[in-house]
């Protein structure tokens, strides 16, 4: 989360005066995050998160996003449900920004994850792609293998900036990737960005997911690797074996990887690596001036895209074969 746009205040009350919010008692924005903005409410009708979707959300994509959160949470995830207005409309216009109000859940984000919570969330993840079943709307992967050489490309000059050699290393490993993916593994609706502060808990228990706009149709063992890169490594970004057993183990014990998704993993791994290497480094190059927003540092996806290259199998990952 982040604040790119300010809202003022007499356009919220007239924008919030359109729902059976009650009225505003504060609103505060969130500084976390790098995607959209967004803002703490908190009305005589309880607290909700209200988002302003910037960057590299379409607008078109939004009945996606929205329509998913209410279909899981009619299969019985808990993520947060969008508040529809007086004419019934989740989706409406906020300082030039399309708006969405959701509401607000209780839990707090690990930001040291043990196995005890990677076992949680390899739990959590495999029930979320089993709830995606019979989602009736359908949207690509926008950053997938085929967008990454496109996203690094203009910046590239500049990739000396944050890392010496890195442009040579990611040029490198697009060549891999570009000529490898693998088209065909099981797939269906995913998170693609369920990192350790879009996950609340309550003690060991998720208490609910957040943050759907990545979500898309794309292989399930990328997903999982998304979540390997994320929640799998310490703070010097070392690989911790016993956090990979336990979000691979527990993943499985609900929906079990298929033969070639346990070949594809190590590439999938290193794909995750990239990708969030990449969209890391350019927003790191374009923060926009003023702001409240703290860009997060690439060279940590750069210190396991390096591991990653080092693992053959699953058994590099601290799963037994």
């Amino acid at each position: 989360m982040a604040v790119y746009t300010q809202v003022d205040d007499a356009e919220l009350i007239a924008f919030l005066a359109t729902y059976d919010l009650g009225d505003l008692l504060s609103c505060k924005g969130i500084a976390e995050g790098v995607e959209n903005s967004n803002y703490f409410l908190h009305t005589s009708a309880g607290s909700f998160i209200l988002t302003l979707y910037e960057k590299r959300v379409a607008e078109s994509d939004l009945p996606f996003f929205l329509g998913l959160m209410e279909h899981l949470a009619a299969q019985g995830v808990t993520c947060p449900q969008p508040v529809r207005n007086r004419q019934g409309a989740a989706l409406g216009r906020l300082a030039g920004r399309p708006a969405v109000i959701v509401t607000f859940l209780d839990g707090y984000s690990v930001h040291h994850p043990e196995p005890l919570h990677c076992a949680a969330l390899g739990e959590a993840l495999a029930r979320l792609h089993l709830a995606g079943a019979g989602f009736p709307l359908h949207r690509a992967n926008a950053l997938s293998v085929g967008a990454w050489r496109p996203l690094f490309a203009p910046a590239a000059d500049r990739a000396g900036e944050v890392a010496a050699g890195l442009r040579e290393i990611v040029e490198a490993q697009l060549d891999e990737l570009e000529a490898d993916w693998p088209r065909d593994l099981p797939g269906g609706v995913i998170h693609a960005d369920l990192f350790p502060d879009n996950v609340f808990f309550l003690g060991e228990r998720i208490s609910g997911l957040i943050d759907f706009y990545f979500a898309c149709v794309d292989a399930f063992a990328y997903d999982l690797a998304i979540c390997l890169n994320a929640w799998c490594f310490d703070e010097q970004h070392n690989y911790a074996p016993q956090k990979g057993a336990a979000l691979l183990d527990a993943y499985q014990r609900l929906r079990p990887l298929t033969r070639a998704e346990v070949d594809a993993f190590p590439l999938l791994a290193r794909g995750a690596a990239t990708r969030f290497l990449l969209t890391r480094y350019v927003d790191w190059l374009n923060v926009p001036k003023g702001a409240l927003v703290r860009p997060k540092d690439p060279r940590e996806y750069l210190a396991k895209l390096r591991f990653h290259r080092t693992v053959s199998d699953l058994a590099g990952y601290g799963l037994a074969l």
